[in-house]
């Protein structure tokens, strides 16, 4: 079905910004919200359940190395239960997916094209993925390797530029309310921690398996330094104010001004964030596009590519109308997505461990 191959270097760029693309804009005004000032402590804690999800995702790969979730989920609980399960996961995607394209769409109907129409914003990001994932994985894989690196130099250009404006005072107290807020924002930050188990797609893939965990690892640690960092730098810029903003880092960018000719960066900030986007739409586009073959048995993602992209659009336009159903959506989704993106994989892991000790056990007692 998919005979293109990418590297394990690739699948950690590709998963990276699946992970931080939102989260550097919106992530420090909620986690502002919960945690106060301690708001760069919540990344470091949530890392424990990225690391968690990545050591699920690479044993079940280890038994079933030549397939994804969709697949072996009907090897470990049987055709029935497999099928109930892969489609649960596979509209679980699909609901997700839905926000993300909605909160793509309302940033840059807010930021900068105010009068342009929804669709065709969210039209022509959806075009291009499809595009990209019809030309296959590797496509993706070399995408990754462009884009990512920009990416990273321009955090960090901009943190370095922000370095005349940060003011140490913002970070203390730390802890002032105790441990309490920082885990209640670490709740909440699993929801991005638990996508880490998007690799189970990508694994059997990979052309130099035995690096798979070691670059899904390096990403995780990528992921929880920028987190830290950007949450940090917002923090230190703005201080009590940080969750007035909806994206303080963009806000953030309006305070560079070096010698009266380098200003009005938001444009770097925006091309950066659109890339991060259409990375991380591509990925889970993907994704949802090959487990919902896998799922039909076709023999080809490609001929599904076009209709899911338009039923992804759909749902976003259908089911978040506006920023309070997305508000709602936020509040549930701390309980929900670390059970349909750690919790089944980890219930998984533990049946099939299970069945490969009863196989085990039946061979060496024929033998």
């Amino acid at each position: 079905m998919e005979k293109g191959k990418i590297s394990s270097l690739q699948m950690g760029l590709m998963i990276y910004p699946t992970i931080i693309a939102t989260g550097i804009l919106f992530l420090p005004a909620s986690m502002f919200e919960y945690a106060g000032r301690d708001l760069w402590i919540p990344p470091i804690l949530a890392s424990a359940t990225g690391a968690l999800t990545i050591f699920i995702a690479y044993r079940l790969h280890r038994f079933y190395p030549k397939e994804t979730v969709i697949q072996y989920s009907c090897n470990i609980l049987g055709t029935a239960l497999g099928k109930i399960l892969g489609g649960i996961l596979l509209l679980f995607y699909l609901h997700s997916s839905s926000y993300v394209i909605f909160q793509y769409g309302e940033f840059m109907m807010g930021n900068f094209l105010p009068k342009t129409p929804k669709i065709v914003i969210l039209g022509s990001m959806i075009m291009t993925c499809a595009f990209a994932i019809r030309g296959g994985l590797e496509v993706l894989g070399r995408l990754a390797e462009m884009i990512v690196p920009i990416l990273l130099v321009a955090l960090i250009l901009i943190v370095i530029l922000l370095l005349p404006d940060l003011e140490m005072k913002h970070v203390f107290p730390i802890m002032g309310n105790g441990i309490m807020p920082s885990i209640r924002a670490t709740i909440f930050l699993n929801i991005w921690f638990g996508q880490f188990f998007y690799i189970s797609f990508f694994l059997p893939m990979v052309t130099d398996r035995t690096k798979g965990r070691k670059w899904a690892v390096i990403s995780l640690v990528a992921v929880v330094l920028t987190m830290v960092v950007t949450n940090l730098t917002t923090l230190l810029v703005f201080g009590e104010s940080t969750g007035n903003f909806e994206a303080p880092l963009m806000a953030a960018v309006t305070y560079i001004s070096i010698a009266d000719f380098l200003s009005h960066l938001e444009s770097l900030v925006m091309a950066c964030w659109i890339a991060g986007a259409f990375m991380k739409i591509s990925v889970i586009y993907y994704a949802l596009v090959l487990g919902l073959s896998q799922w039909l048995n076709l023999s080809d993602y490609r001929p599904i590519v076009f209709p899911v992209g338009f039923l992804m659009i759909l749902m976003s336009i259908w089911q978040v109308p506006n920023k309070w159903v997305l508000t709602s959506h936020n509040q549930i989704a701390h309980f929900i997505d670390p059970v349909m993106q750690t919790a089944i994989p980890l219930f998984l892991l533990l049946v099939a461990y299970i069945r490969k000790g009863k196989q085990q056990n039946k061979e060496e007692a024929k033998g």
